[in-house]
């Protein structure tokens, strides 16, 4: 008698804040939609947190508790200097939450004073978004997609600034 085993698809969790000021998690989830495997392959969890100092337990609980294997954590922290002191800390706490959980968590925060454009800092939000949950991706399935980059001034959001050579 032969027994057939179907695999679940791997999860990809993505969390994003109601602060931000650009829906960050859609255009990471378009983005791990757009690429083949989505549904068979890996799925995707996405949730919802207020603002970016709740994204490290909504992380870790979507490994904890959904067994995702990557996260992708957006965020925007404003530009007030309390607010930059609020996203290192939330920085930190989603590096412990790596750590307790043994998982990477891409952070991913947009400053809401890198443009003083909107149609810039638009630009900024939805590119950061797609590399990084891009980058989820091939740390999973195709990592040497990251290793052929390494050294390369290769940038999430901004253009590339490209590598620099001995002379």
């Amino acid at each position: 008698m032969t027994t057939e085993t179907t695999l679940e698809p791997v999860r990809i969790g993505v969390v994003d804040t109601m602060f931000a000021r650009f829906n960050m998690g859609q255009a990471a989830c378009d983005e791990l939609a757009s690429i083949d495997g989505f549904g068979t392959k890996f799925t995707v969890l996405a949730t919802t947190v207020p603002g970016f100092k709740d994204l490290a337990v909504a992380a870790k609980n979507l490994i904890e508790k959904d067994g995702c294997s990557i996260v992708v954590a957006l965020g925007m922290p404003g530009s007030a200097p309390v607010d930059k002191q609020c996203a290192h800390e939330a920085a930190q706490g989603i590096m412990m939450a790596q750590l307790l959980t043994s998982t990477p968590i891409l952070e991913v925060f947009v400053h809401e004073d890198e443009s003083d454009d909107p149609q810039v800092l638009a630009s900024v939000f939805d590119n950061r978004s797609r590399d990084h949950a891009r980058n989820a991706y091939w740390m999973l399935f195709e990592p040497e997609q990251l290793r052929q980059r390494a050294g390369q001034g290769i940038r999430q959001g901004f253009g590339h600034a490209g590598p620099l050579e001995l002379i």
